[in-house]
């Protein structure tokens, strides 16, 4: 196959080596530019990148019991849509009412908090010089205490605004069922058009390596080949990350309900969910709801229960789950993960959270390296 250099190998030097990196980069910029036009439609692309590669995946590994392409499609799609449709009648109406009752009584959280503290800074006066001092105020008010300081400070609401930023998050999530419509039908149309790609998916991947021959060929050589392996790296990250997921919201279910906090288990179990898809830092932001709501109905000891259990889930996920399921893939260490999940979200916000670690890994692992031979599988993979 031609490579993108071969446009430029009949001019002089040294041009032939000084236009093939302006190409590269004119096309990658209006690729960019594209993307950028297209921010509004990212969570509809994205799910249905998601939703178009669990299919594909799912349809490749049936190969092997059923010979026809579209009854494998069909068969994994209905698959597909009966899970969602299953967990979307048994789950969101609990994990809805769930989350409105422990975002109303997130304030009587913050107190309960403050008591245990007052009352430890009573038996040890010198915890009372390590947790930060209170902002004067009415002690009705939640900012002015040592929880919600620690909150402010922890999640960058430091500064003189503090409470005001504070207010605002929990305002912000008060109004999150507002944007559930949005949401919702992102994720329909996600569906839709994930089904049609992965049901037309030879003749899509047909018409688009046509574009080697037409005069699109020079974006085409440009792009295609890094498209391609990104979004390899991207699908498997994704999909292991599922699995981890899935094995950390059943695990804390379990724990959830062996501690007595059985009617709040729906949403404490899909925000360790949606968490885990968040490197190092999803274990952190997870364990807030479940030690506070620990410590609101059973008190201290059963708090210290749940971050007991949430440390051993956490060691068997990164001493089992990980090395098993990720193997030397996309293993990086764990202070290059926070300093790139805080340069993301400062960045890209939620969206860099969520991407920033696969992206650095496809750039440093992939991108600027030289190519090497292909394995067998690999080949096989491309042919499919």
């Amino acid at each position: 196959m031609n490579t993108h250099d071969d446009l430029f190998h009949h001019l002089p030097q040294p041009w032939n080596r000084i236009l093939p990196y302006i190409s590269a980069l004119v096309v990658w910029g209006m690729l960019f530019g594209v993307i950028w036009l297209l921010r509004a439609f990212f969570l509809l692309l994205f799910l249905t990148f998601v939703f178009s590669y669990i299919q594909e995946r799912g349809v490749r590994r049936l190969a092997g019991y059923i010979h026809a392409r579209i009854p494998r499609v069909i068969l994994v799609s209905l698959i597909l849509w009966s899970t969602l449709t299953l967990a979307g009648i048994f789950l969101v109406p609990q994990v809805k009412t769930q989350a409105t009752v422990f975002v109303g009584q997130f304030r009587s959280y913050l107190v309960r908090v403050d008591e245990e503290v007052a009352s430890l800074i009573a038996k040890y006066p010198m915890l009372g010089k390590v947790l930060p001092e209170a902002p004067p105020g009415n002690s009705a008010n939640s900012h002015a205490s040592v929880t919600a300081t620690l909150l402010q400070q922890l999640f960058g609401f430091g500064d003189q605004d503090g409470a005001k930023n504070l207010n605002q998050a929990i305002s912000t999530l008060s109004g999150i069922g507002g944007k559930v419509a949005t949401v919702a039908s992102s994720f329909l149309l996600a569906l839709l058009f994930s089904f049609l790609i992965v049901f037309d998916l030879p003749n899509l991947a047909a018409k688009v390596r046509d574009l080697e021959n037409t005069r699109l060929r020079f974006l085409y050589l440009s792009v295609a080949g890094n498209i391609r392996e990104f979004s390899l790296v991207l699908g498997r990250a994704l999909e292991a990350q599922l699995l981890i997921a899935m094995i950390n919201s059943a695990l804390t279910a379990i724990g959830i309900t062996v501690l007595g906090l059985g009617q709040h288990v729906a949403f404490l179990a899909v925000i360790v969910f949606l968490c885990s898809f968040l490197p190092v830092i999803g274990v952190f932001i997870s364990s807030v709801p479940i030690c506070l709501i620990a410590l609101q109905v059973a008190g201290l000891k059963t708090m210290l229960l749940a971050i007991l259990m949430v440390t051993i889930i956490h060691l068997i996920e990164g001493y089992i789950l990980n090395p098993r399921i990720y193997g030397s893939y996309m293993r990086i260490n764990s202070v290059i993960v926070l300093i790139i999940l805080t340069i993301a979200g400062k960045l890209f916000n939620f969206w860099g959270l969520l991407l920033g670690v696969p992206v650095c890994t496809y750039i440093f692992g992939y991108a600027i390296r030289f190519p090497l031979a292909k394995t067998a599988a690999e080949v096989e993979e491309e042919k499919e």
